[in-house]
């Protein structure tokens, strides 16, 4: 295994784009948390004690889990596109963010808990369901985004690069290699 990762690494290639399919996917991911957080009425407590609505603390928490799939995508890198164990390093993810991020601004930093018992609850249920569609989506974002640069790349190279040296009708007659006139 590190013969493996020494010789191939695991940093993305210039044709792999983590950071955007880390944000593509965590703002996807963000749709069954969301669900979850409703669900378990988590987001209220928050929006009364920001003084906020609903609909702006859901707006907040996309906005940050969006942030969570860039952070995501920088931490894995080639590591979350498997798709066999991306539903793990997701959940882990997820678990991850739920104890750095929610833990302590909710619990800990007031006077009292903000979230407590259900609402508690469903935030790191919401949290671990976020991960586990964020370790799903991202090799599916991620073949799209590539997919997508791999024919960019077939359309823009007929013209330019390497590609068009070995194309025959490109080529144009060297000035030398013309008969002088007279």
């Amino acid at each position: 295994m590190l013969r493996m990762l020494q010789a191939h690494g695991l940093d993305a290639g210039p044709t792999q784009r983590p950071f955007l399919a880390g944000a593509i996917a965590g703002v996807i991911a963000t749709v069954p948390a969301l669900a979850a957080l409703i669900g378990f009425q988590a987001l209220d407590a928050p929006a009364r004690a920001t003084g906020t609505s609903v609909f702006a603390a859901g707006l907040a928490y996309a906005g940050l889990m969006l942030l969570g799939g860039v952070v995501y995508g920088w931490l894995f890198q080639r590591a979350a596109n498997d798709p066999r164990g991306g539903w793990l390093f997701g959940m882990a993810f997820g678990f991850v963010l739920w104890m750095l991020g929610p833990v302590p601004l909710l619990q800990w930093l007031p006077d009292q808990p903000v979230l407590r018992g259900y609402p508690a609850a469903g935030l790191l249920l919401a949290q671990l369901l976020w991960g586990l569609a964020m370790g799903l989506m991202f090799p599916l974002v991620h073949r799209r985004l590539h997919a997508s640069l791999q024919s960019e790349a077939r359309t823009a190279s007929r013209g330019t690069g390497p590609e068009a040296a070995a194309q025959r009708q490109m080529l144009r007659p060297l000035p030398s290699s013309q008969p002088p006139s007279s």
